[in-house]
């Protein structure tokens, strides 16, 4: 096997698992559904990860490296802190609500499933995302357009944003843009 296949795999393995583990949940995965999703034999999971608890932080870790890279990179170019903010809440609904989101509902519905060293190392990667929230609201506050509160605006807004997950529907009346823009005029000042 060779090394992009391996990875691949991986990938692959990493991408069944999310969806797995937000239907059905963490504990009633088993290892052998998450073999049959690759068309792998149970025991081959083993030379990917040491673990069912690996692949549920790699699937945590993938989720949140990704909404990462997005809002770094959707960002680059953005000093308006207006629109640093609309674009931090279109990157959020999207990669929450798109194509990818199993691994970020898995962040938030299976965080107690996780060993505590584990935990630690994916409040690190959430505390990079966190932190670019962070400094968009913190320019935003300066420059007038939200309250001077935040740490406490951030921890609301994610806290809304992560709920879309359960009652936003695509073929509902409003897009992903379309309700970043209306959440966006909730709390900005005019």
């Amino acid at each position: 096997m060779n090394i992009p296949e391996e990875k691949s795999r991986r990938e692959a393995l990493i991408d069944a698992a999310a969806h797995l583990f937000r239907s059905k949940g963490y504990e009633r995965t088993s290892v052998r559904d998450l073999a049959q999703a690759v068309g792998m034999q149970s025991g081959s999971l083993f030379y990917h990860f040491r673990s069912k608890k690996e692949i549920l932080e790699a699937v945590m870790a993938q989720g949140v490296g990704e909404i990462t890279t997005s809002a770094r990179a959707a960002l680059q170019n953005i000093s308006d802190p207006r629109q640093r903010l609309s674009t931090l809440l279109q990157v959020h609904l999207a990669a929450l609500l798109g194509s990818r989101q199993h691994a970020l509902e898995v962040l938030l519905y299976e965080w107690d499933s996780l060993e505590p060293d584990a935990r630690e190392r994916i409040v690190r990667l959430r505390d990079e995302y966190e932190n670019i929230w962070q400094q968009a609201l913190d320019s935003a506050a300066c420059a007038g357009l939200i309250p001077d509160d935040t740490g406490l605006l951030r921890k609301m807004l994610f806290g809304s944003l992560n709920w879309t997950a359960q009652w936003f529907r695509p073929s509902g009346d409003l897009t992903i843009e379309q309700l970043a823009e209306r959440m966006l005029k909730l709390f900005i000042r005019a």
